[in-house]
């Protein structure tokens, strides 16, 4: 489980097709709290650490992503020279500063508005129908591995949504947001609590 608050930016350093794909990607973590088997939250993917060296501020691991998580994530998002948002798992006893975030990504959105809003950037994320219901103001929702909160919602006739966000200046600073621009696709994690929520009343309903 991770909290969806990002501790570091990442690179993919490097790439290999074994199979699956092979990441190396460059951190300032120090490899000692990097354990072998370990997960960590690659722009909001889990994935598992196979390998890892280097020293603090000056490190890296490796993991292998299967073709089930590319074909689910957003597009060049495993790119060579890509930056991550990343965040080790959470430990009993650590503040849960966001939310409770599986890394399990629900959908792949894209930035369909950015602009300057006092010192703020408004971005405006469109979302297939599958995930509007769980989308809801003021409630949590995970975007490239990032806890926010939506500002508001506006749903289409196709069933899809539009949501707004608010990315303050240190949001954008310490991730990858900052950095969005129309027409980028971002990685999306629906709040959990939403998900049981929804099932418990289908179940009711029925």
């Amino acid at each position: 489980m991770f909290t969806g608050i990002v501790s570091a930016i990442g690179t993919i350093r490097a790439s290999e097709q074994r199979g699956d794909l092979r990441l190396t990607i460059a951190c300032p973590y120090d490899p000692h709290t990097m354990a072998l088997g370990a997960s960590i939250a690659c722009s909001g993917v889990c994935l598992t650490v196979v390998d890892k060296g280097g020293t603090e501020g000056d490190s890296w691991f490796a993991v292998d992503v299967s073709n089930e998580t590319v074909s689910r994530t957003a597009a060049t998002m495993w790119d060579t020279g890509r930056a991550l948002n990343l965040e080790q798992a959470l430990r009993l006893g650590d503040e849960l500063g966001g939310h409770l975030v599986t890394g399990h990504v629900d959908a792949v959105g894209e930035v369909v508005g950015r602009r300057e809003e006092g010192g703020s950037i408004r971005l405006d994320i469109a979302a297939p129908a599958a995930i509007a219901p769980f989308i809801a103001e003021k409630g949590s929702v995970t975007v490239d591995g990032v806890s926010l909160t939506v500002n508001g919602v506006a749903d289409r006739a196709d069933g899809s949504t539009m949501f707004a966000l608010n990315i303050i200046p240190h949001t954008a600073e310490v991730t990858t947001l900052g950095a969005l621009r129309e027409g980028d696709a971002v990685n999306l994690e629906i709040d959990t609590i939403a998900r049981y929520l929804q099932r418990m009343m289908a179940l009711r309903a029925a």
